[in-house]
């Protein structure tokens, strides 16, 4: 997977004329009053954009934005209600995208990881606190072992397990590819190889393959179908259809219920998950991105830039963002997600600039 780097001067020009929007700005109201789809079938309850009183003329707009952008499909729920759902283009096949279409999560996923984390360690089938080496074997990096000690499953949660990020591979977990640069703790970089390893620690754990702890933690409780697979970039790669992933983003809304039955009961643990993790990227949690903090790290770059991360969008959200604009955005002052699949045209990690002129969009529809 390639990463698409921002110069620091590109960065200092786009964020220094952004700021963070408010709630004052978002007039959309939750009812409070949230709706869960059945396990099975088709069925899900949609509520009208006239009856929510939004600017329809602007949502033109934004599904010609959508549209022209690669996107192939993008629904907006409500009180878990479907308000908006389109499908354009065509899928991996090359056949007509639609609501049974797969597609690739990419770095989205790991939010979805981030989730199978905090149920093992309430199953008690690992803690976070404890060093990767606990499941993975002495001598899984190529670090002296009293380094390698030092990292623990939350170093991998939070982007901070001090490897060697200069590699010309970053998705080789090899223990030759993994080298010391840092202490655990000491620096914050989008390393997608120590996220990895994640999977491997989860299957250590959890004694099962990570598409049958996926579907067992969380797919049977909400409905989800979906499997993780390889491809010619990646490992580990969720695949899935959009109201998949839009049920995902219904489950993180309502922080871990779905419908009465507790997936993720840890509120601790999802607390965190979605807060900022340490203190050297305050927009990153566990695996999530963090709207509404005042600096931020992105991909490939070891400079805090002073702006939130996506500017246009409600403070108090949160996002799984991947490669080409895979988005799974998760605002609870709205009662609101927002699902986006599709390709990009800069080809970034994370699209940020994609993201937020699609929130701008959001934000003049529902004004």
């Amino acid at each position: 997977m390639k990463y698409c780097y921002f110069t620091l001067a590109l960065l200092t020009v786009f964020f220094s004329s952004c700021t963070s929007s408010n709630d004052d700005d978002n007039p959309t109201e939750p009812t409070n009053e949230m709706y869960f789809p059945p396990l099975s079938g088709d069925t899900w309850e949609t509520t009208s954009p006239t009856d929510l009183q939004w600017d329809t003329q602007q949502l033109a707009q934004l599904n010609s934005f959508l549209e022209t952008n690669e996107t192939r499909a993008f629904i907006v729920l409500v009180d878990g209600k479907i308000v908006v759902e389109e499908y354009w283009n065509t899928d991996l096949l090359g056949q007509p995208f639609d609501v049974n279409s797969t597609w690739y999560w990419a770095s989205a996923g790991k939010s979805l990881t981030s989730t199978l984390v905090g149920i093992a360690q309430e199953e008690g089938l690992l803690n976070i606190d404890d060093k990767s080496s606990d499941y993975l074997g002495n001598g899984w990096t190529n670090m002296p072992q009293a380094k390698e000690d030092l990292i623990t499953i939350k170093n991998h949660l939070t982007f901070t397990t001090g490897i060697d990020y200069n590699v010309t591979n970053q998705e080789c977990y090899d223990p030759s590819c993994l080298n010391y640069l840092n202490d655990a703790g000491d620096e914050w970089y989008y390393h997608n190889a120590t996220y990895l390893i994640v999977h491997d620690i989860l299957e250590a754990a959890t004694g099962v393959t990570n598409n049958q702890y996926t579907n067992s933690a969380i797919a049977n409780k909400i409905g989800m179908s979906g499997f993780w697979s390889n491809t010619a970039q990646s490992s580990n790669v969720y695949f899935s259809d959009a109201r998949s992933a839009a049920r995902f983003g219904l489950l993180t809304l309502n922080q871990g219920n779905w419908d009465g039955t507790t997936v993720l009961g840890d509120m601790n643990y999802f607390n965190e998950m979605s807060n900022t993790s340490q203190s050297i990227n305050e927009s990153y949690g566990y695996l999530w991105w963090l709207n509404g903090k005042s600096s931020l790290r992105f991909p490939g770059s070891t400079v805090t830039v002073p702006s939130s991360l996506t500017p246009s969008g409600p403070a108090d959200m949160i996002s799984a963002l991947g490669k080409n604009g895979q988005m799974i955005d998760v605002v609870p002052s709205l009662n609101m997600v927002v699902i986006r699949m599709g390709n990009e045209p800069s080809g970034s990690l994370v699209p940020v600039t994609f993201h937020d002129e699609m929130w701008e969009k959001i934000i003049e529809v529902i004004n």
